[in-house]
């Protein structure tokens, strides 16, 4: 029976591929005061590392850093078993393709520590596939977050068929001690569950495409400027708790459920995925985007997470808890 580090033990984090998502976590991490060892095979990773890490500081820094918080607690290394050798947990990013997660896994089988946590950043790979075979695979979990993850709290933790349960409870748990929003999938399905969420959203919205429903600027904010807003602060069960009234979620499921059902039966399924509607909603964006860039974008994107989160952070204080 494996004995796991208590989350304060936890002192160096590994990060293996350090793309969009890992630069995030990356960045994340250390601005928790962990130190990070990282690895990616591709070229000049070392120079883009550091500028994401450099352009998310201050937010990070907006947003409040841990203790002993410094960018110089981060050593980049040659190979994947240097950056989880002392490594108290890992959280791997490599890219979404199994094969390349697997030859990744097999290769630092024998250089991950007896008691450490590797946990995947997988958007919907299954951790049975990924880690057939692999000795170490019962302290293996997916660790899903979204992007980007260095300002969105949510982390999904799935179990693989060979997971330890008590790795489980661990991933949760450490996940929650450095400030995310861990929760369990209790089953493995391709995409987990909120990737399911979201991507059941777009394909209504590109059915409205399809479909000359609207344009892509007011689809875009049927959803920003409308339910969107309330979905930042709440679940859709709990807002449509809400919807009921007074009667609640009751009232709701008995006063509005049959114009959805009638709402689900005109939901044609999955609208065809041609070139000719990837350049229409192509077409769409360049025209709502204008003159900004896909940097200007971003920048846009983090400014208002950030904003959000601060006023999340100040109004939790505010809240009554049971």
């Amino acid at each position: 029976m494996t004995t796991y580090p208590e989350f304060d033990q936890v002192k160096r984090i590994g990060i293996l591929g350090t793309g969009t998502i890992g630069a995030s976590w990356t960045a994340y991490f250390l601005a928790h005061g962990y130190a990070v060892t990282a690895w990616d095979p591709g070229d000049n990773w070392q120079e883009k590392l550091t500028a994401f890490v450099d352009t998310a500081w201050p937010q990070l820094t907006e947003l409040g850093l841990g203790p002993g918080a410094t960018k110089a607690a981060l050593t980049m290394v040659d190979t994947p078993e240097e950056a989880v050798a002392t490594a108290d947990f890992v959280q791997e990013n490599g890219p979404e393709r199994l094969p390349i997660k697997q030859e990744l896994y097999a290769r630092i089988d024998d250089a991950l520590p007896a008691t450490t946590v590797l946990a995947s950043s997988t958007s919907g790979l299954i951790m049975s596939d990924m880690a057939e075979g692999v000795k170490s695979a019962p302290r293996f979990v997916v660790g899903h977050p979204f992007n980007p993850p260095h300002l969105i709290p949510l982390v999904e933790v799935v179990a693989g068929k060979d997971s330890d349960p008590a790795a489980v409870d661990w991933a949760m748990g450490f996940y929650r001690h450095a400030g995310k929003h861990s929760i369990r999938i209790n089953k493995e399905v391709p995409g987990h569950l909120a990737n399911r969420l979201q991507a059941a959203l777009w394909r209504e919205a590109t059915w409205a495409v399809a479909n000359d429903l609207a344009s892509i600027e007011d689809i875009n904010a049927a959803m920003a400027q409308g339910p969107g807003l309330r979905l930042a602060l709440m679940g859709p069960h709990m807002i449509f708790n809400l919807t009921g009234g007074k009667g609640g979620f009751q009232h709701f499921f008995d006063h509005f459920t049959p114009g959805i059902a009638n709402w689900w039966s005109d939901m044609q399924g999955d609208p065809e995925l041609t070139d000719a509607l990837r350049d229409k909603i192509w077409a769409g964006l360049k025209d709502e985007t204008g003159a900004r860039s896909l940097d200007d974008l971003e920048h846009e994107r983090d400014l208002r997470l950030v904003e959000l989160l601060k006023m999340l952070q100040a109004t939790k204080s505010q809240i009554k808890q049971p």
